[in-house]
């Protein structure tokens, strides 16, 4: 009897969570916990760590999981690390839906570092107007450079204060229209951008914005992680499954 769990959090889970559903097969789509109103799912949900690589290993055992997709953010480093090791644990195949990440083009103007310390020190020390396109989790590294005037964007409210002098939050729920960031970007006078080098369509806008308006972009590459079996689609995995038809997923 199949029982898949999804570690989820993305738009690619979500997609993949209404194929599933319609599959009729038995799942669970769980939430890290760190948004606090997440999108409703076609799939019972559970939401919250698991305690570490034991715990989660404890979860497939005693839930039963047959399967594990790991569709989190490609920067969730730590969960698809544990997700390895647990299912290497309790011989539970897993699969990582995994979004390509984007490739530099003619007129990217991309400064490339391994990690959020990094991008703050590649800031000008000239006074400047940064859009940080990073998470809430991430802004910390950030107040070492109070020089700049900085505009973030967040799916909830942020709730304590920022570690930044002079910050603008915006809080919205992408994807998000090139039209959209040019018109956010040019409002603000954004002169710099910190992104996190996710992949996909949904969260692109702001790169393709970007290149329009000739400015620089301070681009976080994905940390490493352990070899593992990988796709890019929901139908690929449907198949991986071991359900043909991906349902117009």
């Amino acid at each position: 009897m199949m029982r898949a769990l999804i570690l989820g959090g993305t738009a690619d889970a979500n997609l993949l969570a209404a194929a599933i559903a319609s599959a009729g097969i038995d799942a669970v789509y769980s939430y890290g916990g760190r948004t606090r109103a997440p999108a409703d799912q076609p799939l019972p949900v559970r939401s919250g760590g698991f305690g570490g690589v034991s715990g989660l290993a404890d979860y497939l055992q005693r839930e039963a999981v047959t399967h594990v997709v790991d569709a989190t953010h490609p920067f969730a480093a730590e969960m698809s690390r544990n997700a390895i090791a647990a299912c290497a644990q309790t011989a539970t195949p897993l699969l990582a839906l995994e979004r390509a990440p984007w490739d530099k083009t003619s007129g990217d103007r991309w400064i490339e570092v391994a990690d959020v310390v990094s991008a703050a020190a590649a800031l000008p020390d000239t006074p400047s107007r940064v859009f940080l396109a990073i998470g809430r989790q991430h802004v910390a590294p950030f107040g070492a450079r109070p020089q700049h005037a900085y505009t973030l964007r967040f799916v909830d409210p942020p709730e304590q204060a920022l570690p930044l002098p002079d910050a603008d939050v915006i809080v919205s729920r992408g994807p998000f229209t090139l039209e959209d960031e040019l018109a956010m970007m040019r409002a603000r006078r954004i002169e710099w951008i910190v992104a996190r080098n996710s992949g996909g369509t949904g969260a692109r806008a702001k790169i393709d914005a970007a290149r329009v308006l000739g400015l620089p972009v301070i681009m976080i590459t994905r940390p490493p992680l352990p070899d593992r079996l990988r796709v890019e689609s929901v139908s690929e995995v449907m198949q991986w499954l071991g359900h043909r038809t991906c349902l117009g997923a």
